[in-house]
C-alpha cells in the first residue's frame, strides 16, 4: 500500500469479499429455513413458503370447497401463494439487501 492512501491492500479486499460471501450464504440459509405465510379469502386458504420462496404447505378451509365452483378455489390458492411469495420477497430485501448494497445495489439474477 502506498503511504498516504494509494492503492488498496489486495489481501484486505479479498478478506472483505470472503466475509461478504460468508454473510450472504448465511443469510440465504436462514431464509431457506424461515417459514412465511400468505392468505386469501379472509384466511380460507393459507400458503406457507420459505423465505426463499419455496412452497412448503397449503391449508384449505373446508368452507372454501364448493364442488360446483372449483375455479374460485383455484383463484384463492393462487392468491395465497402470491401473498406468501410477496412476504418472502420482503424478507429477502430485509436480509439480503444490506449485504448486496456494497455490490452496486444487487446481484444479477437475484430479485433484490
Amino acid at each position: 500500500m502506498i503511504p498516504g492512501g494509494g492503492q488498496p491492500n489486495m489481501q484486505q479486499l479479498l478478506q472483505q469479499a470472503q466475509k461478504m460471501q460468508q454473510d450472504l450464504a448465511a443469510a440465504q440459509e436462514e431464509l431457506a429455513r424461515t417459514p412465511v405465510e400468505g392468505t386469501a379469502g379472509g384466511g380460507l386458504v393459507k400458503a406457507t413458503v420459505t423465505g426463499a420462496g419455496e412452497l412448503q404447505g397449503l391449508v384449505i378451509d373446508p368452507k372454501a370447497v364448493d364442488p360446483e365452483d372449483t375455479e374460485t378455489l383455484a383463484d384463492l390458492v393462487v392468491a395465497a401463494v402470491r401473498d406468501a411469495n410477496a412476504a418472502a420477497q420482503q424478507i429477502q430485501q430485509q436480509k439480503l439487501g444490506p449485504l448486496t448494497a456494497g455490490l452496486g445495489g444487487g446481484l444479477p439474477g437475484l430479485p433484490f
